[in-house]
């Protein structure tokens, strides 16, 4: 069975797709971007300030559909410059202290709105 996941906490979609859908004991959450979900504004600062939030945003999914970080097992990163991986991995890092998921990164062209970063991630209980 599938499930829309949708809250408040993180920015609302800008686009034809969910927040995030679970589907058999697992959460797929859409990528996110470093938008404050109260003003839908990107955050002021650099990469760490944009991985804060963005991690911030998935935090707010997983706790709204019942899952935790612990929960997850796979992250796509998406970069706007590889230059900021070690900054965004110190930020990435505190999410995930022990049992870390499986995680890939890549630098890519462009990122919706100008920003640095975005997340994608599943979750499974």
């Amino acid at each position: 069975m599938k499930r829309i996941i949708q809250t408040a906490g993180a920015p609302a979609a800008i686009g034809p797709y969910s927040q995030a859908v679970e589907v058999n004991g697992t959460l797929y959450i859409s990528g996110q971007i470093p938008l404050d979900p109260q003003t839908m504004k990107i955050v002021d600062g650099g990469i760490q300030e944009q991985t804060e939030q963005v991690m911030k945003n998935i935090g707010a999914i997983l706790n709204e559909a019942g899952y935790s970080y612990s929960n997850v097992v796979k992250s796509t990163c998406l970069l706007s410059d590889m230059a900021n991986f070690k900054s965004m991995n110190e930020v990435y890092g505190k999410y995930y202290p022990e049992n870390a998921p499986a995680r890939a990164a890549f630098a890519v062209k462009e990122l919706p709105m100008g920003v640095l970063i975005e997340i994608e991630t599943i979750a499974a209980k």
